[in-house]
């Protein structure tokens, strides 16, 4: 699972992966500071399930905070975009090929409205982010289309001659967009397709196979700029209205990274994406860093915190409707050297008790027997669908 960070230039794009993934790299107050696409690991967070059984978790990756586990997701953060780069314009090839293997996207604009669609500096409040967001709609549109309508003469020959599917014959050509059957399957159905019309659609179909196999969370950044007269929130609260069907969560990506660095240096108690912190020993600061804390604490506790982790946990757990499913044992929750509850599956919402033996070892799907819910040491079958958090248990005849 693959999570793009995306938007425009000089929005806060690197400085929000950055915030992300603590990984070193460079941004800056002008175009195309990001070239290649950075990769680094960030972390979904949840309850750790250790907690039911008053323990802690000891990953073998990942890490927990008090009674929170988190798990990693790797993030990758593309060339920044600008309208036109389904064409080729700015770092459009660029960014378009590095953004295929993405499952989920984040899209970052700059809530304060001082960067112009071409990502330079202007005037706060002068430039307006909802056009960022109708520009990367109609460029990955016209990305999808491009590459569809390119190979439609094939694809026409493959559902014509050789009688084969719709979502099998676009998926046998597009591989490359990290778009698999299912997902094709359900933007034909959402649009009453059939081999007749399919064609005479063939812009709809794009769009809905973009909005099904690369969908989007906004994060509006920049809200600290916007404290006065709760700013923010209005400007916030018009985005939501225009775009109902996004998630549009307010972020401060500068907050969340001087948060972390404070945190690992031991000058404050941060347990990731709350909406606040503990100093933890005053004297240790010096004016302008208590200062700067104390803004900080301010701001968060009214916004709701920093914004950044709770957008990667709703493209992790909302977007994609992944849920985390542990290996544990019925008579102790202990692995190997005392360790508990070491390993951590995303898998989605649909996902059986059967996926999960799979998952753990193809022989333990073969050869399986039954599971038991760790939490309630209750016996469950193969067809049983986990439940967020589950520890499960795998009885295996091999």
């Amino acid at each position: 699972m693959i999570i793009g960070i995306v938007g425009k230039p000089n929005v806060g794009k690197s400085a929000f992966f950055r915030s992300l993934t603590l990984a070193d790299v460079e941004s800056g107050d002008f175009p195309f500071t990001t070239i290649d696409a950075n990769s680094a690991i960030g972390y979904v967070k949840t309850e750790d399930p250790a907690v039911f059984f008053n323990n802690h978790s000891t990953p073998r990756d990942g890490f927990v905070q008090g009674d929170w586990r988190f798990v990693p997701i790797e993030i990758i953060d593309v060339a920044g975009l600008v309208p036109g780069a389904s064409e080729g314009k700015g770092l459009g090839n660029k960014f378009l090929d590095d953004l295929r293997q993405a499952d989920a996207l984040i899209h970052v604009i700059d809530l304060s409205g001082s960067t112009n669609g071409h990502g330079e500096k202007v005037e706060i409040n002068s430039y307006n982010p909802a056009n960022d967001i109708r520009f990367l709609e109609e460029e990955l549109n016209q990305w999808f289309f491009n590459v569809i309508s390119k190979h439609w003469k094939n694809i026409e020959k493959k559902m014509r001659l050789k009688d084969e599917k719709i979502e099998v014959a676009i998926g046998s050509v597009i591989s490359g967009l990290n778009i698999n059957e299912r997902q094709i399957r359900i933007a034909v159905d959402s649009l009453g397709l059939t081999k007749d019309n399919v064609g005479d659609n063939l812009f709809e179909l794009c769009k809905k196979l973009r909005e099904v196999s690369k969908q989007m969370i906004i994060a509006a950044n920049k809200c600290d700029i916007l404290m006065d007269d709760n700013l923010w929130e209005i400007k916030l609260n018009a985005l939501k209205k225009e775009f109902p069907h996004y998630k549009i969560i307010p972020v401060t990506a500068n907050y969340e990274f001087n948060l972390k660095k404070a945190n690992d240096a031991k000058f404050v108690n941060y347990i990731y994406g709350e909406d606040n912190f503990e100093i933890i020993d005053e004297t240790k600061l010096n004016d302008a860093q208590k200062n700067g804390l104390n803004l900080i604490a301010k701001d968060i506790k009214t916004i709701g915190g920093t914004g950044v982790q709770q957008a990667l946990n709703c493209a992790v757990f909302e977007l994609l409707e992944m849920k985390p499913i542990y290996p544990g044992g019925l008579k102790k929750i202990e692995g190997k050297k005392e360790n508990v509850i070491v390993d951590c599956f995303l898998m989605h919402k649909e996902a059986t008790a059967l996926d999960f033996a799979y998952r753990l070892h193809t022989d333990f799907g073969k050869h399986f027997i039954k599971a038991t819910d760790v939490k309630s040491k209750m016996m469950v079958g193969k067809d049983y669908v986990l439940k967020f958090g589950d520890v499960i248990e795998i009885t295996s005849g091999k």
